[in-house]
């Protein structure tokens, strides 16, 4: 059945009403009836996420417990997001993409997006399927890396150089994407700037200044980054954007996908979800592992050492995004987002990243 998608708009928590849960419980069984909608929590970062319990009388079709995203409360994430459109993008993703990706994703209930209106998701709650949720700040073991590295694989192999995906699919690589280029590069040298003040003694002096020289410059720094045989990749891979049934990982938080190049997804993965010692020790086996998985997905033969390579430049972008999230502001919980940067310092700093790519 269609996700439900009409007159579905809210902006704000007390906007979920029956008269709001009815729309979308009919869409699944025509006679059913609301009785409550409960809000359970609120949580405002990048988006406005919501978790309520809905009670009504068509629990056979339509779970009881209800995840709601909407655009950010908060100020600066809703400017910073509001104009790529980053929730609307995601929307396009379940809507029209999902179906056909090899991955275990949420279920979606109901999604709307209208422009200059806003944009709402409703899918269900993880744990009434008894789904972990993924934290931010999770440091993940050898195992559970290894389990998200063979789905990245099964991902990006599936999509393999294919070009005719941007012809059918224009949005992943279209307006949204752009505007988000263009911002990134037009805020890159202040936010990194603000980024490294507030993270302190998380990083290195000596790292301060290649990670400048690389935002001054990061449109042509980019365009290096994608330069290489590309693919779908969900391009946030970090722990909060995880769930887990037993030890099976599925992916939530789309609004950044696009086409790109596949390992980029594996440095951004390894840099925020390993604690550094661990990802020292094991990450040469996990990126065999990914090679070989790509293989049995029918890529053709890849150089190794040159995936080994560009996963070394590309552990500058989770570098980056964690930077920037900081200096933001109220888009990641705060602690979280320090131990991020943490990680993402430490194999920025292990591999010289910046060095590889400004050079």
């Amino acid at each position: 059945m269609k996700i439900s998608n009409k007159h579905i708009l809210i902006h704000r928590p007390n906007e979920l009403s029956i008269q709001w849960a009815q729309r979308i419980v009919q869409h699944y069984a025509a006679d059913a009836r609301v009785f409550d909608v409960n809000v359970r929590s609120v949580d405002i970062g990048t988006s406005t996420r919501l978790r309520v319990d809905v009670c009504h009388d068509a629990v056979e079709a339509v779970p009881s417990q209800w995840f709601v995203k909407t655009p950010s409360l908060a100020i600066k994430p809703r400017l910073i997001t509001a104009l790529p459109r980053f929730l609307h993008k995601e929307i396009k993703f379940y809507r029209s993409l999902s179906a056909h990706v090899p991955l275990k994703l949420p279920r979606i209930l109901a999604a709307e997006s209208l422009l200059c209106q806003g944009s709402t998701l409703v899918m269900s709650d993880l744990t009434e399927n008894n789904f972990r949720p993924g934290l931010v700040s999770d440091a993940l073991s050898v195992d559970q890396a290894g389990q998200v590295i063979r789905q990245l694989a099964k991902l990006h192999g599936h999509y393999w150089n294919k070009p005719n995906l941007l012809q059918t699919y224009r949005w992943l690589n279209g307006m949204s994407y752009q505007i988000e280029n263009a911002m990134g590069t037009m805020m890159a040298y202040p936010l990194m700037r603000q980024g490294l003040r507030l993270a302190g003694g998380l990083v290195s002096t000596m790292l301060s200044q290649p990670a400048l020289t690389y935002a001054a410059n990061r449109r042509r720094y980019k365009h290096l980054l994608n330069s290489e045989s590309r693919t779908l990749v969900h391009y946030d891979c970090h722990p909060g954007n995880l769930f887990w049934e037993g030890k099976e990982p599925g992916f939530l938080d789309w609004q950044l996908v696009r086409m790109g190049e596949g390992v980029g997804d594996v440095a951004y993965f390894l840099a925020t979800a390993l604690e550094p010692e661990l990802r020292r020790k094991h990450e040469k086996t996990l990126l065999s592992q990914y090679v070989n998985q790509l293989a049995m997905a029918g890529v053709p033969e890849l150089n190794e050492d040159r995936i080994f390579n560009r996963y070394q430049m590309h552990l500058t972008y989770p570098f980056e995004a964690m930077l920037v999230t900081l200096a933001i502001g109220d888009m990641m919980q705060k602690d979280a987002n320090l131990e991020l940067i943490k990680r993402a310092t430490a194999a920025v700093e292990d591999h010289d990243s910046f060095a590889r790519l400004i050079n």
